[in-house]
């Protein structure tokens, strides 16, 4: 039977829990899921922290209920607002020309491990971008290669104690035996692009209800990580605040907005309200969402400004808070001069674009079936 693991994905909206394992052809079997919203958080900050408790616990409970198993180890995802990444140049000399082992790329990697003594940060992952063995060719696995040199440009990343340790205590008060931390950032921009996209640099922009994360990865590993307080939710509260409505029905109108048609004064965007249906003007309520999204890419392009990316990037867009909106992605891709495509899990009945945390951290714990499935690759991938 194939190893079953949880996993918890702390979204800014809602907590999910995911029990799963290992399926044919890479798949994942989903055996229980359980979510819980909450009040989340925004720059760094939790909003009604006394709340966490509960909506973790809740999130556990339902998982365990729909798996019917019993939940003593948990593997937690922490979000990009409570991480940073830290890459370094390492290198270690073989003293003469011999196949390189594991047990090499294990202590290049401790080389760079300069962050016990940190007193705010925890490593949580460590990854290559890429490898060299005395020449200019960049690689991903040197093992089983004859060289007497290797060089290495590691990304590690690191999650707040003030984070760790808030879950240590949540975790251990709901009676969960042991739990390990993973980066949730790194673990969706392994999952959803291959190593052909990530060898060429890969940018991925995830927007989530109330954060938004901006990810450059290459090779295995996350070059820079960039994390903002927006999401659709502020979408919402812009249109909520503009024609003094509830949130909810803000969400609704949200959720009818369409970025590429253009609009005449009298068209509307009708939405229902209990029994009667409200009308809104559809061109103030696209120059409204555009107005956030001008914003959005505003920010994100300063942020790409300071990375080094070429100009056979890849970029994408992923999670809930405005791949759904249509016209969304067109629009980003025109502000950004770059062309945007969708990420979403590559899994049936699960490819949504706002799961591609939850699953990249269950593919990312499970492993795969090549031959980086090795310790030494589990040691280096959770910090150990």
């Amino acid at each position: 039977m194939a190893e079953e693991i949880a996993i918890m994905d702390i979204g800014s909206l809602k907590i999910t829990v995911m029990v799963g394992s290992r399926g044919v052809n890479n798949t994942i079997n989903v055996r229980g899921i359980g979510e819980c919203e909450y009040a989340g958080y925004e720059d760094g900050e939790w909003y009604r922290p006394d709340e966490l408790v509960n909506a973790v616990g809740r999130a556990i409970s339902l998982a365990q209920s729909d798996a019917h198993i019993k939940i003593r180890h948990i593997y937690v995802g922490v979000p990009g607002q409570f991480t940073v990444t830290q890459c370094k140049e390492v290198a270690k000399s073989l003293g003469r020309k011999r196949r390189i082992v594991e047990a090499d790329v294990d202590e290049l990697f401790a080389q760079g491990d300069t962050f016990e003594d940190s007193p705010e940060y925890v490593l949580i992952n460590s990854q290559p971008v890429f490898y060299t063995l005395g020449d200019d060719r960049k690689l991903i696995q040197p093992v089983g290669m004859a060289a007497s040199r290797i060089s290495g440009f590691v990304s590690y990343v690191l999650a707040e104690k003030s984070f760790t340790d808030r879950f240590d205590r949540i975790l251990n008060e709901l009676g969960i035996e042991s739990h390990e931390y993973v980066s949730t950032v790194l673990a969706e921009s392994l999952y959803l692009f291959d190593d052909f996209v990530r060898d060429r640099y890969a940018v991925l922009i995830d927007v989530g209800y109330i954060v938004t994360d901006v990810i450059v990865a290459r090779g295995d590993g996350v070059l820079r990580q960039f994390s903002m307080p927006f999401g659709g939710g502020h979408i919402a509260k812009e249109l909520r605040d503009a024609f003094g409505i509830r949130f909810s029905l803000a969400e609704k109108l949200k959720r009818k907005v369409v970025l590429n048609l253009e609009f005449a004064e009298s068209d509307t965007y009708d939405i229902m309200a209990k029994d009667r249906a409200m009308s809104y003007p559809a061109k103030l309520v696209n120059d409204i969402v555009k107005f956030k999204l001008d914003k959005l890419a505003r920010t994100i392009g300063s942020c790409l400004m300071s990375c080094d990316i070429p100009s056979s990037a890849s970029y994408y867009l992923t999670g809930g808070g405005v791949s759904y909106m249509n016209g969304a992605r067109d629009y980003l891709s025109k502000k950004l001069d770059r062309h945007i495509e969708i990420a979403k899990p590559k899994q049936p009945q699960y490819n949504k674009p706002h799961l591609s945390t939850t699953f990249g951290l269950m593919d990312m714990v499970l492993g795969s079936d090549g031959p980086s499935n090795k310790k030494g690759f589990f040691a280096r991938l959770f910090g150990r």
